[in-house]
C-alpha cells in the first residue's frame, strides 16, 4: 500500500494530550458517500484536510490510511451489500477495519454483533464518527490481534492486509488459525504482490476505487477470496 503523505506542505506540529482527534476530523474531513455503495457515507480526506498534522513529531506515527478509500475493503463491502446472507445473523471481525466501511455495511447487513479493530487509534476514532453517521453500532477494539488466539466469532473479514510482505505472512497465520478453528475467512485485495493467491480462492471480482493503485481516478480490479481450511491444524 502506498503511502500517504502530507497534502499541505505544512510542518507537522508536536501533538498535544488535549488533541481532539474526533473535532478533528469532523472540522478537516467531509462526510461523502461511498462510490458504489452511496447509502454509506465515510469521514473522507481531501486537499484541504491537512493530514500532516495528525502525526505530529512523531516519525513512527501511522500514516492515515482510514481517511481515503481502498480496494480491499471497497470489494469486500461491495460483495457483502450484494450478499448480505453472509453475515446475517452472524458474529463479525472486521480485521484492519480502517474507516470501518466493511464493518458497516455488515452491520447494515444484520450482523449479530460487529467487532472492528485496527491498531491505530486515529482509524478507531474515524471507524466511531463513520459507524454513528450511518446509524450502526460496531464494537471498536483498539489492539493488535495477529498474535492472539482466534476471536468468538463465525466469520473474519479482513480487507487490504497484503500490502507488505511482513504483515501478510502475520495476517495470514493468523487468519489460517481462525479458519482450523472453524471460522469462515473473507479477503478482499486488489491483487497486490504479498496477496498469498495459491491459498486462497477467488469467489467474487469487482472494479473498485483504490487510492494507491487508482490513485488517477481509475478503478481497479479487486477480489474477494475465501480460504480454505488448514488440512492438520
Amino acid at each position: 500500500m502506498t503511502s500517504v503523505s502530507a497534502d499541505d506542505g505544512a510542518q507537522p506540529q508536536k501533538r498535544t494530550s488535549s488533541f481532539d482527534i474526533n473535532a478533528f476530523i469532523a472540522r478537516n474531513l467531509r462526510l461523502l458517500p461511498v462510490p458504489g455503495l452511496e447509502d454509506i457515507q465515510l469521514y473522507t480526506a481531501h486537499s484541504g484536510s491537512r493530514l500532516s498534522r495528525l502525526g505530529g513529531t512523531d516519525p513512527d506515527a501511522p500514516a492515515p490510511y482510514w481517511a481515503y478509500g481502498w480496494g480491499g475493503g471497497a470489494v469486500l463491502a461491495r460483495h457483502i451489500a450484494e450478499n448480505p446472507h453472509l453475515v446475517r445473523g452472524r458474529r463479525v471481525l472486521d480485521l484492519g477495519t480502517g474507516s470501518g466501511l466493511v464493518a458497516i455495511v455488515a452491520a447494515k447487513a444484520g450482523a449479530t454483533s460487529v467487532v472492528a479493530a485496527d491498531i491505530d487509534d486515529n482509524a478507531i476514532a474515524a471507524a466511531r464518527l463513520n459507524a454513528t453517521a450511518n446509524g450502526v453500532e460496531i464494537d471498536l477494539v483498539h489492539a493488535d490481534l495477529l498474535d492472539g488466539a482466534p476471536p468468538a466469532v463465525d466469520i473474519v473479514l479482513a480487507g487490504d492486509l497484503f500490502y507488505d510482505e511482513a504483515l501478510a505472512k502475520r495476517a495470514l497465520a493468523f487468519l489460517e488459525t481462525c479458519r482450523a478453528a472453524g471460522i469462515d475467512v473473507l479477503i478482499g485485495d486488489p491483487y497486490r504482490v504479498p496477496l498469498p493467491t495459491e491459498k486462497l480462492r477467488c469467489i467474487a471480482e469487482y472494479f473498485v476505487p483504490d487510492f494507491g493503485l487508482g490513485s488517477d481516478g481509475a478503478e481497479v480490479r479487486a477480489g474477494v477470496f475465501s480460504l480454505a481450511a488448514v488440512p492438520g491444524r
